[in-house]
Protein backbone atom coordinates (compact mmCIF):
# COMPACT_ATOMS: atom_id res chain seq x y z
CA UNK A 1 0.00 0.00 0.00
CA UNK A 2 1.32 3.42 -0.90
CA UNK A 3 0.65 6.60 1.01
CA UNK A 4 0.50 10.13 -0.25
CA UNK A 5 1.74 13.11 1.68
CA UNK A 6 0.46 16.65 1.44
CA UNK A 7 3.10 18.91 -0.11
CA UNK A 8 4.59 21.35 2.36
CA UNK A 9 5.83 24.86 1.91
CA UNK A 10 8.76 25.68 4.18
CA UNK A 11 9.65 29.21 5.13
CA UNK A 12 12.09 30.48 7.67
CA UNK A 13 10.75 29.48 11.08
CA UNK A 14 7.52 27.90 9.72
CA UNK A 15 6.38 24.83 7.84
CA UNK A 16 3.02 24.91 5.99
CA UNK A 17 1.18 22.36 3.91
CA UNK A 18 -0.82 23.71 1.00
CA UNK A 19 -4.02 23.09 2.98
CA UNK A 20 -2.65 25.02 5.96
CA UNK A 21 -1.60 27.85 3.67
CA UNK A 22 -5.12 28.08 2.25
CA UNK A 23 -6.71 28.13 5.72
CA UNK A 24 -4.26 30.73 6.99
CA UNK A 25 -4.99 32.88 3.94
CA UNK A 26 -8.71 32.70 4.73
CA UNK A 27 -7.95 33.74 8.31
CA UNK A 28 -5.97 36.73 7.06
CA UNK A 29 -8.75 37.81 4.70
CA UNK A 30 -11.37 37.34 7.41
CA UNK A 31 -9.54 39.50 9.94
CA UNK A 32 -8.88 42.10 7.24
CA UNK A 33 -12.54 42.38 6.17
CA UNK A 34 -13.97 42.25 9.72
CA UNK A 35 -11.62 44.89 11.11
CA UNK A 36 -12.08 47.18 8.09
CA UNK A 37 -15.85 46.82 8.20
CA UNK A 38 -16.18 47.19 11.97
CA UNK A 39 -13.90 50.22 12.26
CA UNK A 40 -15.43 51.69 9.12
CA UNK A 41 -18.94 51.34 10.53
CA UNK A 42 -17.89 53.21 13.66
CA UNK A 43 -16.18 55.92 11.58
CA UNK A 44 -19.24 56.36 9.34
CA UNK A 45 -21.55 56.51 12.37
CA UNK A 46 -19.40 59.24 13.96
CA UNK A 47 -19.66 61.11 10.65
CA UNK A 48 -23.48 60.76 10.69
CA UNK A 49 -23.43 58.45 7.68
CA UNK A 50 -24.43 55.25 9.43
CA UNK A 51 -27.48 53.93 11.25
CA UNK A 52 -28.96 55.76 14.21
CA UNK A 53 -28.76 54.39 17.75
CA UNK A 54 -32.46 53.52 17.67
CA UNK A 55 -31.97 51.55 14.44
CA UNK A 56 -29.12 49.57 16.01
CA UNK A 57 -31.26 48.78 19.05
CA UNK A 58 -34.08 47.58 16.83
CA UNK A 59 -31.74 45.30 14.90
CA UNK A 60 -30.39 43.81 18.14
CA UNK A 61 -33.86 43.16 19.56
CA UNK A 62 -35.13 41.53 16.37
CA UNK A 63 -31.93 39.47 16.09
CA UNK A 64 -32.26 38.13 19.63
CA UNK A 65 -35.93 37.29 19.08
CA UNK A 66 -35.24 35.39 15.87
CA UNK A 67 -32.18 33.76 17.40
CA UNK A 68 -34.31 32.45 20.26
CA UNK A 69 -36.42 30.59 17.73
CA UNK A 70 -33.31 29.14 16.06
CA UNK A 71 -31.99 28.06 19.44
CA UNK A 72 -35.16 26.13 20.29
CA UNK A 73 -35.09 24.26 16.98
CA UNK A 74 -31.35 23.64 17.31
CA UNK A 75 -31.93 21.83 20.59
CA UNK A 76 -33.59 18.99 18.70
CA UNK A 77 -30.59 18.61 16.39
CA UNK A 78 -28.11 18.63 19.27
CA UNK A 79 -30.02 16.22 21.50
CA UNK A 80 -30.51 13.62 18.76
CA UNK A 81 -26.91 13.93 17.59
CA UNK A 82 -25.65 13.62 21.16
CA UNK A 83 -27.40 10.26 21.58
CA UNK A 84 -27.55 8.67 18.11
CA UNK A 85 -24.63 10.42 16.43
CA UNK A 86 -26.44 11.55 13.26
CA UNK A 87 -28.18 14.70 12.07
CA UNK A 88 -31.98 14.47 11.88
CA UNK A 89 -32.58 16.67 8.83
CA UNK A 90 -36.32 16.04 9.12
CA UNK A 91 -36.39 18.17 12.28
CA UNK A 92 -37.19 21.31 10.29
CA UNK A 93 -40.34 19.60 9.01
CA UNK A 94 -41.26 18.64 12.58
CA UNK A 95 -41.20 22.37 13.26
CA UNK A 96 -43.33 22.98 10.13
CA UNK A 97 -45.96 20.43 11.20
CA UNK A 98 -46.33 22.19 14.55
CA UNK A 99 -46.67 25.55 12.84
CA UNK A 100 -49.32 24.21 10.44
CA UNK A 101 -51.38 22.51 13.15
CA UNK A 102 -51.08 25.67 15.21
CA UNK A 103 -52.49 27.67 12.29
CA UNK A 104 -55.60 25.51 11.93
CA UNK A 105 -56.14 25.66 15.69
CA UNK A 106 -55.76 29.46 15.74
CA UNK A 107 -58.01 29.80 12.68
CA UNK A 108 -60.71 27.72 14.37
CA UNK A 109 -60.50 29.78 17.54
CA UNK A 110 -60.71 32.96 15.46
CA UNK A 111 -63.83 31.72 13.68
CA UNK A 112 -65.68 31.22 16.97
CA UNK A 113 -64.51 34.61 18.27
CA UNK A 114 -62.32 33.26 21.06
CA UNK A 115 -59.05 34.51 19.51
CA UNK A 116 -59.97 38.17 20.03
CA UNK A 117 -62.03 37.86 23.19
CA UNK A 118 -59.53 35.72 25.13
CA UNK A 119 -56.18 35.83 23.37
CA UNK A 120 -54.03 34.48 26.26
CA UNK A 121 -56.18 31.37 26.63
CA UNK A 122 -56.25 30.92 22.85
CA UNK A 123 -52.48 31.17 22.39
CA UNK A 124 -51.98 28.62 25.17
CA UNK A 125 -54.29 26.21 23.33
CA UNK A 126 -52.44 26.85 20.08
CA UNK A 127 -49.09 26.32 21.85
CA UNK A 128 -50.28 23.02 23.32
CA UNK A 129 -51.56 21.77 19.95
CA UNK A 130 -48.35 22.78 18.16
CA UNK A 131 -46.20 21.04 20.78
CA UNK A 132 -48.41 17.95 20.66
CA UNK A 133 -48.26 17.76 16.84
CA UNK A 134 -44.49 18.28 16.70
CA UNK A 135 -43.87 15.80 19.52
CA UNK A 136 -46.07 13.16 17.88
CA UNK A 137 -44.35 13.71 14.52
CA UNK A 138 -40.89 13.36 16.05
CA UNK A 139 -41.81 10.16 17.92
CA UNK A 140 -43.40 8.58 14.85
CA UNK A 141 -40.37 9.46 12.73
CA UNK A 142 -38.11 7.77 15.28
CA UNK A 143 -40.24 4.62 15.51
CA UNK A 144 -40.94 4.19 11.79
CA UNK A 145 -37.87 5.59 10.02
CA UNK A 146 -34.92 5.54 12.40
CA UNK A 147 -35.36 2.67 14.86
CA UNK A 148 -35.04 -0.08 12.22
CA UNK A 149 -31.79 1.54 11.05
CA UNK A 150 -30.21 2.01 14.44
CA UNK A 151 -27.53 -0.63 13.82
CA UNK A 152 -26.88 0.55 10.25
CA UNK A 153 -23.91 2.75 9.23
CA UNK A 154 -24.51 6.42 10.02
CA UNK A 155 -24.82 7.45 6.40
CA UNK A 156 -27.99 5.37 5.96
CA UNK A 157 -30.12 7.10 8.66
CA UNK A 158 -28.71 10.42 7.48
CA UNK A 159 -30.00 9.81 3.95
CA UNK A 160 -33.24 8.50 5.42
CA UNK A 161 -33.73 11.73 7.36
CA UNK A 162 -33.47 13.70 4.11
CA UNK A 163 -36.07 11.41 2.55
CA UNK A 164 -38.38 11.85 5.55
CA UNK A 165 -37.98 15.62 5.23
CA UNK A 166 -39.15 15.57 1.60
CA UNK A 167 -41.97 13.16 2.44
CA UNK A 168 -43.36 15.46 5.15
CA UNK A 169 -43.07 18.51 2.90
CA UNK A 170 -45.02 16.86 0.10
CA UNK A 171 -47.54 15.25 2.44
CA UNK A 172 -48.46 18.65 3.89
CA UNK A 173 -48.47 20.09 0.37
CA UNK A 174 -51.04 17.48 -0.71
CA UNK A 175 -53.15 17.92 2.41
CA UNK A 176 -53.35 21.74 2.63
CA UNK A 177 -52.07 23.00 -0.72
CA UNK A 178 -49.18 25.31 -1.63
CA UNK A 179 -50.74 28.56 -0.40
CA UNK A 180 -49.20 30.44 2.51
CA UNK A 181 -51.59 30.41 5.48
CA UNK A 182 -51.55 33.46 7.76
CA UNK A 183 -52.26 33.28 11.48
CA UNK A 184 -54.99 35.64 12.74
CA UNK A 185 -53.70 39.05 13.75
CA UNK A 186 -53.00 39.44 17.44
CA UNK A 187 -54.61 42.04 19.70
CA UNK A 188 -53.50 45.67 19.59
CA UNK A 189 -51.53 45.51 22.84
CA UNK A 190 -49.35 42.81 21.23
CA UNK A 191 -48.46 45.16 18.36
CA UNK A 192 -47.72 48.22 20.52
CA UNK A 193 -44.17 49.22 21.39
CA UNK A 194 -42.89 49.39 24.96
CA UNK A 195 -39.73 50.95 26.37
CA UNK A 196 -37.56 48.30 28.04
CA UNK A 197 -34.24 49.65 29.33
CA UNK A 198 -34.10 52.11 26.46
CA UNK A 199 -35.05 49.53 23.81
CA UNK A 200 -38.32 49.93 21.93
CA UNK A 201 -39.78 46.42 22.01
CA UNK A 202 -43.13 45.33 20.59
CA UNK A 203 -45.42 43.14 22.64
CA UNK A 204 -44.88 40.35 20.11
CA UNK A 205 -41.11 40.37 20.61
CA UNK A 206 -41.56 40.47 24.39
CA UNK A 207 -43.81 37.42 24.23
CA UNK A 208 -41.30 35.59 22.03
CA UNK A 209 -38.39 36.34 24.37
CA UNK A 210 -40.33 35.32 27.49
CA UNK A 211 -41.61 32.07 25.98
CA UNK A 212 -38.17 31.18 24.62
CA UNK A 213 -36.43 31.93 27.93
CA UNK A 214 -38.91 29.84 29.94
CA UNK A 215 -38.60 26.94 27.47
CA UNK A 216 -34.80 26.98 27.44
CA UNK A 217 -34.46 27.20 31.21
CA UNK A 218 -37.08 24.47 31.65
CA UNK A 219 -35.26 22.16 29.24
CA UNK A 220 -31.91 22.79 30.93
CA UNK A 221 -33.39 21.98 34.35
CA UNK A 222 -35.03 18.87 32.91
CA UNK A 223 -31.79 17.55 31.42
CA UNK A 224 -29.57 18.50 34.35
CA UNK A 225 -31.80 17.82 37.37
CA UNK A 226 -34.38 15.15 36.50
CA UNK A 227 -33.91 11.37 36.57
CA UNK A 228 -34.87 11.16 32.89
CA UNK A 229 -32.37 13.88 32.05
CA UNK A 230 -29.58 11.99 33.81
CA UNK A 231 -30.58 8.85 31.90
CA UNK A 232 -30.40 10.82 28.64
CA UNK A 233 -26.89 12.00 29.47
CA UNK A 234 -25.85 8.47 30.40
CA UNK A 235 -27.14 7.04 27.11
CA UNK A 236 -25.40 9.83 25.21
CA UNK A 237 -22.13 8.89 26.90
CA UNK A 238 -22.33 5.12 26.36
CA UNK A 239 -25.45 3.19 25.37
CA UNK A 240 -24.16 -0.26 26.31
CA UNK A 241 -23.03 0.68 29.80
CA UNK A 242 -26.25 2.63 30.36
CA UNK A 243 -28.23 -0.46 29.36
CA UNK A 244 -26.22 -2.65 31.76
CA UNK A 245 -27.06 -0.19 34.55
CA UNK A 246 -30.78 -0.75 33.99
CA UNK A 247 -31.61 2.21 31.76
CA UNK A 248 -34.19 1.54 29.05
CA UNK A 249 -32.25 2.89 26.06
CA UNK A 250 -35.20 2.73 23.65
CA UNK A 251 -37.39 4.71 26.01
CA UNK A 252 -34.67 7.33 26.51
CA UNK A 253 -34.21 7.74 22.75
CA UNK A 254 -37.97 8.15 22.24
CA UNK A 255 -38.01 10.70 25.07
CA UNK A 256 -35.17 12.60 23.40
CA UNK A 257 -37.09 12.83 20.13
CA UNK A 258 -40.24 13.84 22.03
CA UNK A 259 -38.50 16.63 23.94
CA UNK A 260 -36.80 17.89 20.78
CA UNK A 261 -40.15 17.84 19.00
CA UNK A 262 -41.81 19.77 21.84
CA UNK A 263 -39.15 22.47 21.59
CA UNK A 264 -39.74 22.62 17.83
CA UNK A 265 -43.46 23.11 18.57
CA UNK A 266 -42.67 26.03 20.84
CA UNK A 267 -40.43 27.50 18.11
CA UNK A 268 -43.32 27.09 15.64
CA UNK A 269 -45.50 29.40 17.74
CA UNK A 270 -42.65 31.90 18.03
CA UNK A 271 -42.47 31.85 14.23
CA UNK A 272 -46.23 32.45 14.07
CA UNK A 273 -45.97 35.41 16.44
CA UNK A 274 -43.08 36.95 14.49
CA UNK A 275 -44.03 36.24 10.87
CA UNK A 276 -47.58 34.76 10.89
CA UNK A 277 -47.28 33.04 7.48
CA UNK A 278 -46.78 29.24 7.23
CA UNK A 279 -46.66 26.79 4.31
CA UNK A 280 -45.36 23.32 3.48
CA UNK A 281 -41.82 24.68 3.00
CA UNK A 282 -41.78 26.86 6.13
CA UNK A 283 -39.50 24.43 7.96
CA UNK A 284 -36.73 24.22 5.37
CA UNK A 285 -34.78 27.45 5.90
CA UNK A 286 -35.34 27.72 9.69
CA UNK A 287 -34.27 24.08 9.94
CA UNK A 288 -31.03 24.75 8.07
CA UNK A 289 -30.43 27.85 10.18
CA UNK A 290 -31.05 25.88 13.38
CA UNK A 291 -28.62 23.18 12.26
CA UNK A 292 -26.13 25.98 11.62
CA UNK A 293 -26.75 27.28 15.15
CA UNK A 294 -26.18 23.81 16.61
CA UNK A 295 -22.85 23.47 14.80
CA UNK A 296 -21.91 27.03 15.73
CA UNK A 297 -22.38 26.36 19.44
CA UNK A 298 -20.94 22.84 19.35
CA UNK A 299 -22.97 19.90 18.08
CA UNK A 300 -24.34 17.73 20.89
CA UNK A 301 -24.00 20.59 23.38
CA UNK A 302 -27.38 21.81 24.68
CA UNK A 303 -26.10 25.11 26.05
CA UNK A 304 -24.11 25.55 22.85
CA UNK A 305 -27.28 25.12 20.77
CA UNK A 306 -29.07 27.81 22.78
CA UNK A 307 -26.20 30.28 22.59
CA UNK A 308 -25.49 29.39 18.95
CA UNK A 309 -29.09 30.22 18.03
CA UNK A 310 -28.92 33.60 19.75
CA UNK A 311 -25.59 34.42 18.09
CA UNK A 312 -26.88 33.36 14.69
CA UNK A 313 -29.89 35.65 15.09
CA UNK A 314 -27.59 38.52 16.03
CA UNK A 315 -25.31 37.80 13.06
CA UNK A 316 -28.34 37.98 10.79
CA UNK A 317 -29.66 41.13 12.41
CA UNK A 318 -26.58 43.29 12.78
CA UNK A 319 -23.89 41.47 10.76
CA UNK A 320 -24.55 43.13 7.40
CA UNK A 321 -24.57 46.59 8.97
CA UNK A 322 -21.65 46.00 11.35
CA UNK A 323 -19.24 44.62 8.72
CA UNK A 324 -20.45 45.13 5.16
CA UNK A 325 -21.64 48.73 5.58
CA UNK A 326 -18.24 49.77 6.94
CA UNK A 327 -16.45 48.63 3.78
CA UNK A 328 -17.60 51.89 2.18
CA UNK A 329 -15.27 53.79 4.55
CA UNK A 330 -12.04 54.99 2.92
CA UNK A 331 -9.07 54.41 5.20
CA UNK A 332 -6.99 57.63 5.43
CA UNK A 333 -3.73 57.45 3.50
CA UNK A 334 -1.56 58.37 6.50
CA UNK A 335 -3.22 55.63 8.55
CA UNK A 336 -2.65 53.21 5.70
CA UNK A 337 1.08 53.93 5.62
CA UNK A 338 1.23 53.44 9.37
CA UNK A 339 -0.54 50.08 9.01
CA UNK A 340 1.96 48.89 6.40
CA UNK A 341 4.92 49.79 8.63
CA UNK A 342 3.36 48.19 11.73
CA UNK A 343 2.40 45.06 9.80
CA UNK A 344 5.89 44.72 8.34
CA UNK A 345 7.46 44.97 11.79
CA UNK A 346 4.97 42.42 13.07
CA UNK A 347 5.87 39.87 10.37
CA UNK A 348 9.59 40.27 11.07
CA UNK A 349 8.93 39.75 14.79
CA UNK A 350 6.68 36.75 14.11
CA UNK A 351 9.33 35.05 11.98
CA UNK A 352 11.88 35.64 14.75
CA UNK A 353 9.76 34.14 17.53
CA UNK A 354 7.89 31.58 15.41
CA UNK A 355 4.32 32.74 16.07
CA UNK A 356 1.93 31.94 13.20
CA UNK A 357 -0.92 33.86 14.81
CA UNK A 358 1.12 37.07 14.77
CA UNK A 359 1.83 36.50 11.08
CA UNK A 360 -1.91 36.36 10.37
CA UNK A 361 -2.64 39.57 12.26
CA UNK A 362 0.33 41.38 10.73
CA UNK A 363 -0.65 40.33 7.21
CA UNK A 364 -4.19 41.59 7.80
CA UNK A 365 -2.79 44.93 9.03
CA UNK A 366 -0.66 45.23 5.88
CA UNK A 367 -3.73 44.60 3.73
CA UNK A 368 -5.57 47.36 5.61
CA UNK A 369 -2.63 49.66 4.93
CA UNK A 370 -2.54 48.87 1.22
CA UNK A 371 -6.29 49.48 1.02
CA UNK A 372 -5.83 52.89 2.62
CA UNK A 373 -2.88 53.87 0.42
CA UNK A 374 -4.78 53.10 -2.79
CA UNK A 375 -8.04 54.56 -1.45
CA UNK A 376 -10.12 51.47 -2.13
CA UNK A 377 -13.73 51.25 -0.94
CA UNK A 378 -16.52 48.74 -1.49
CA UNK A 379 -20.14 49.84 -1.84
CA UNK A 380 -22.55 46.96 -1.24
CA UNK A 381 -26.22 47.65 -2.08
CA UNK A 382 -29.16 45.85 -0.47
CA UNK A 383 -27.46 44.96 2.81
CA UNK A 384 -30.70 43.70 4.37
CA UNK A 385 -30.90 41.01 1.65
CA UNK A 386 -27.52 39.58 2.63
CA UNK A 387 -28.38 38.38 6.14
CA UNK A 388 -28.32 34.71 5.11
CA UNK A 389 -24.90 35.13 3.51
CA UNK A 390 -23.55 36.78 6.65
CA UNK A 391 -25.03 34.09 8.91
CA UNK A 392 -23.53 31.16 7.01
CA UNK A 393 -20.22 32.98 6.52
CA UNK A 394 -20.06 33.48 10.29
CA UNK A 395 -20.47 29.72 10.73
CA UNK A 396 -17.63 29.01 8.29
CA UNK A 397 -15.34 31.44 10.07
CA UNK A 398 -16.11 30.01 13.51
CA UNK A 399 -15.35 26.50 12.25
CA UNK A 400 -12.09 27.67 10.67
CA UNK A 401 -10.89 29.30 13.89
CA UNK A 402 -12.57 26.81 16.29
CA UNK A 403 -13.59 23.60 14.45
CA UNK A 404 -15.46 22.06 17.41
CA UNK A 405 -17.78 25.06 17.77
CA UNK A 406 -17.78 27.77 20.39
CA UNK A 407 -18.59 25.47 23.32
CA UNK A 408 -17.05 22.30 21.89
CA UNK A 409 -18.73 19.08 20.82
CA UNK A 410 -20.19 16.70 23.39
CA UNK A 411 -19.89 13.18 22.02
CA UNK A 412 -20.19 9.74 23.55
CA UNK A 413 -17.43 7.13 23.65
CA UNK A 414 -18.60 5.51 20.40
CA UNK A 415 -18.56 8.81 18.53
CA UNK A 416 -15.09 9.73 19.82
CA UNK A 417 -13.58 6.48 18.60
Amino acid sequence: MTTTQTPEVTTRGFRFSWTDSFLWAIRVMSIFVIVWGFVGTIALSLDDQGLTADAWKQLIVSGVAQGSMYGLIALGYSMVYGILGFINFAHGEVFMVGAMVGFFTADGLDRVGLWESNFIFSILIVLFMAMFASTLSAVLIEKIAYRPLRAAPRLIPLITSIGVSFFLQNAILLLVGPAVRSYPRGPEWLRNQYDIFGFQVTGTVMAVLVIAAISMVGLWLFVERSVTGRAMRAVAEDKEIASLMGINVDRVIVTTFAVGGAMAGVAAILWALLFRGVSSVTGFLPGIKAFTAAVLGGIGNIVGAMVGGLLLGLFEGIGPNVVLRGLAWQIPTALGITFVVVGGVGIVAARAIGRKGLVVVSAAIIMLGVTGIFGWTIEIPGLSQLKDVVAFTALILVLIFKPAGLFGEQLGEEDRA
